[in-house]
């Protein structure tokens, strides 16, 4: 657990400092920060329920949106994040290059909802779109809503 909370609290910081930093923003910085906590919250839990590592997926999911909280901007921010994550993540000095690599993968790939993953992106995937729902916030793609209905049904969420 001291990972999740070191790179929680870190991302916290950068936050802060980008709030400062970027004039317009998507989305609001109380939405990234309420984001971040959930959705690793999440993908704890989805990671412990299929046998993956629910330290790295949590981690994962917390840095999820890593690009849209650098630029502010929803168009493009997976792969905007790509590079800067892995940045963040050797700084934090408590992940292997492999675990970096894996986590930047994930960040990269997210917002592919409708294509299949490594089980490490499938779970920020889910976490993501199940976020989404239970803070009521709407779909912006139909490929959101898909990947939804379809975690929830295999979940009992419905």
């Amino acid at each position: 657990m001291k990972r999740i909370y070191q790179l929680q609290s870190n991302l916290l910081r950068v936050i802060d400092k980008y709030e400062r930093l970027v004039d317009h923003r998507d989305s609001t910085v109380d939405w990234e920060r309420l984001h971040l906590s959930s959705c690793g919250r999440l993908g704890y839990l989805l990671a412990e329920a299929r046998g993956l590592d629910p330290v790295i997926a949590a981690c994962a999911c917390s840095v999820h949106d890593y690009g849209r909280i650098l630029y502010g901007k929803q168009e493009g921010h997976a792969e905007a994040g790509y590079l800067p994550v892995k940045e963040f993540l050797k700084q934090a000095e408590f992940f292997t290059e492999e675990e970096i690599e894996a986590i930047a993968l994930a960040v990269k790939n997210h917002s592919r909802k409708s294509e299949v993953g490594s089980p490490l992106e499938e779970i920020v995937k889910d976490a993501d779109v199940i976020d989404l729902y239970q803070y009521g916030l709407p779909f912006q793609r139909e490929e959101q809503k898909l990947r939804y209905e379809r975690v929830a049904g295999s979940l009992s969420l419905k």
